[in-house]
This record gives structure tokens, sequence and C-alpha cells, in this order.
């Protein structure tokens, strides 16, 4: 387990690409056959990928987090960017295809993830974060996921929503988790911006061709700077930047917080003409 300290505002003005980089892009994380995971200082978030093929992947613990296992004081959602897969949680066995979504609460001790087909292996991200009770373990498949289409055309940035852990679906102590996709034609997410210094927040790009590129923008409104980001990259955004990014042709990402509140509708908006 790598852990990650995020710069502050006061550092970010001074940092080179390569210190930004280090500190708000986590990469590398998904690798065929392993299970990989980052911590971060900031709302002690783990972040990583299970990506079993010939044989499941038990969720183990970490020196780093002085439990007897994983999920001791913590709760964890399990997003599959792969193929149909397994994931059994206390010897129940739970049915994930693509894009489906399963929360494992606080208490379970024994996680196992597996693939059905290892010409078609499963890969499952995977975001944690701390909980102070227990909610029960919940499937949430696609079609479940409350969909919401945004944006235009005309503003190139049409996009459906879905949200699969929140107030309103799968309950969590304090992981707010779901998934936007972009349509063909568009590129720009999550922009006008806004920043909620009540959340910090974690994106994974996905469905990003080989030969694309998603430019990841952070920052304080005033000063922005940008993380160029390939498939399955990471980042983790502070309260106080904002996170916008636009690729070379249409991606997903799936967008996680943890913090304060569940509140998706907490956010302050930055209007574009402030933006520099």
């Amino acid at each position: 387990m790598k852990t990650v300290m995020m710069a502050d505002p006061v550092r970010y003005p001074r940092m080179t690409t390569d210190e930004i980089r280090d500190s708000f892009l986590l990469d590398g994380l998904y690798e065929a056959g392993k299970l990989n995971v980052n911590y971060v200082d900031l709302d002690r978030t783990v972040v990583g990928f299970a990506a079993p093929v010939d044989a499941s992947l038990a969720l183990p613990t970490y020196p780093e987090l002085r439990a007897e296992y994983f999920l001791e004081r913590r709760e964890i959602g399990v997003l599959n960017v792969g193929g149909a897969g397994t994931v059994s949680v206390e010897g129940q066995s739970y049915e994930l295809n693509n894009l489906d979504v399963l929360y494992i609460g606080k208490g379970n001790k024994d996680v196992q993830f597996a693939s059905k087909d290892k010409a078609a292996p499963a890969v499952y991200y995977l975001l944690s974060y701390p909980a102070h009770t227990t909610y029960p373990t919940a499937l949430v498949k696609k079609e479940e996921a409350n969909p919401t289409t945004l944006g235009s055309a005309e503003t190139c940035n049409h996009r459906t929503i879905f949200k699969y852990i929140h107030l309103a679906g799968a309950r969590s102590c304090q992981l707010v988790m779901g998934v936007t996709h972009l349509h063909a034609g568009s590129n720009w997410n999550t922009m006008p911006s806004h920043v909620h210094m009540r959340r910090s927040e974690v994106y994974m790009y996905f469905n990003v061709a080989e030969d694309a590129r998603v430019f990841h923008m952070m920052g304080p409104a005033h000063e922005t700077r940008h993380i160029v980001m390939g498939d399955k990259d990471v980042v983790v955004s502070p309260g106080w930047s904002i996170h916008s990014g636009v690729g070379t042709r249409a991606y997903s990402f799936c967008w996680g917080m943890g913090g304060e509140n569940q509140d998706y509708a907490d956010m302050d908006p930055v209007p574009l003409a402030t933006m520099k």
C-alpha cells in the first residue's frame, strides 16, 4: 500500500508538472492478476483495483490501517469496469456485470474478487473511506442507478450520470459513488465547474481509447492547472480544487466522494468567466 500525501493550496502554485502528478495522480494501480491500492491522507481514502484472472483475489488488510481486517472500520464501493465476475462477502456471492456496483459495509471480514471468464476478466475499481456505522451490503445494477442526462452537444458536454451509492440509493456511512458517460461527440465533464469544501472527490477515468487522453483540470478557479490522464488513471481532488476534464474523444469516469456530508447537490458553482 503506497501512501500519498496531498499538497495544500499554499504549496500548489509553486509545484512543477511532475510534483503535481506525484501528489494528485494515482496511476499504475490496474494490473492484471493483482490487487493494488493507495492510501491517501486526504479524508483517509483508499483507492485501488482488483483484477482477478486465473484465481480469485482476497481483500487483504495492511499494516498502515492498523486493523485486524480491511473493513474493520471502513466501507468500500466496488465498480466492475471489465467482464462478468463475482464478489463474495462473508461467503455470499454477488454477480457483477460490467458497470454494476457493490457496496460493502463496515464489519465484513472476508471479501473475495473473481472473474467468470479469464478471457474476458472482471476489473474491479475500489474506493474506500472510514466508517463509524454499519450499512448492509447492497448490489446496484447499472439499470437501477437512476440515469440522468445533462448538457448538450452545443456545449460539448452531453452526458449521462448514473448514481449508485447515495442518499436515495444504496446507503453508506460517508461514501458517495457514481459513473458519468460522455456521449459520442462530447468531451467536457463537470463544466461549468464547482468546488465543495465539505467533500473531497476522486475521479477514475475509463473507456479511454489507447490513443486518447483526458486533460483533467484542477486547482483554485483563479489558478488552474491540468493533468494529462490515460485509461484507468485516478486523480484526487481536494475540496479547494475544481475538478473538470476534457478528452480527445468520448470517455467515462467514476466519481466518488467522502467527507462531511452526502448531499450530491452540495456544491459551490464557479462561474466560467472567473476562471483563469
